[in-house]
């Protein structure tokens, strides 16, 4: 397996930590190859907030991130932040995948792999789209759901709602339904995510549905991740991985700023930290 040194603090290595860290607002890590390895990867973990467009400028100011490889692990987030930053990787000719970054050390010194034993949720999975290419793992969990106000996710049922909200609700589907299709997606994606109410648990997509919605355009993990040591048969460190809490789609406002009287919101996730959205008047949970 080849060596490594990882640019910044390292991505979460053990199954505790990786699954506190999806829930912590998306980081970006850039893995970088030593040796005989070609050369690297982006780790982006965690839920997509207002915040994260900004992360991911201020991560590839100084890199030449053209062609990059991503390695999803992710609970969703924002539905207009995660558009923006899927359109900005496409024109970067970006590639995509799901899993985790494992380090580990050997005689050798440290080292690191995928482990495919990871999960990309909600919104997510609609920053897998927007590779050019994309592969994802046997092993790896890709769930769907409907949009839904985050602020009232914890009782989707019981929740009252305004015309207002109807309105965002719409709006937002249909920015991702343009969105999905220009990313080269199928409306079976669409079909299949709003098909699932926020009060049931999100729909794990088939290896058969995954092709059908056009999410996976390559099963050769070289197209993602080349370099010696890099395979789908390379042994990596097992993480334990437990369900992850249950995510909500957000309808937050990127376009262009809602009126004052619109309702702000925001992630919704169980038990989640903190979050901000992209309008003025902001909510937290």
């Amino acid at each position: 397996m080849a060596s490594i040194a990882v640019a910044g603090s390292a991505p979460g290595a053990q199954a505790g930590q990786t699954l506190e860290v999806r829930k912590l607002p998306m980081r970006f890590e850039w893995v970088r190859c030593q040796s005989d390895c070609r050369g690297g990867w982006i780790s982006a973990v965690g839920v997509v907030t207002s915040d994260t467009p900004a992360a991911f400028e201020d991560f590839a100011r100084d890199r030449n991130v053209e062609g990059a490889t991503v390695v999803l692990d992710s609970s969703g987030g924002s539905v207009n932040d995660a558009i923006a930053i899927g359109r900005k990787w496409r024109k970067l000719g970006i590639v995509t995948t799901v899993g985790s970054t494992v380090e580990t050390r050997t005689p050798n010194g440290l080292s690191a792999s995928v482990e495919p034993d990871a999960y990309c949720e909600s919104m997510c999975v609609f920053l897998l789209l927007s590779g050019k290419s994309r592969y994802v793992p046997p092993g790896a969990h890709v769930r769907v759901h409907q949009i839904w106000m985050g602020d009232r996710a914890d009782d989707a049922r019981g929740a009252s709602y305004t015309a207002q909200d109807l309105m965002i609700v719409e709006r937002d589907i249909g920015r991702l339904a343009k969105y999905t299709f220009d990313m080269g997606g199928s409306g079976d994606l669409l079909s299949l995510a709003l098909s699932v109410p926020p009060w049931e648990d999100l729909h794990e997509l088939t290896a058969a549905e995954l092709r059908l919605t056009n999410l996976v355009t390559t099963d050769a993990v070289a197209d993602v991740l080349p370099g010696p040591g890099i395979g789908a048969d390379t042994p990596v460190a097992g993480l334990t991985s437990s369900k992850p809490i249950q995510d909500r789609f957000v309808s937050t406002a990127i376009d262009s700023p809602p009126p004052s009287s619109a309702k702000a919101t925001k992630t919704a996730e169980a038990s989640a930290v903190p979050t901000g959205v992209a309008v003025p008047q902001r909510t937290r949970q």
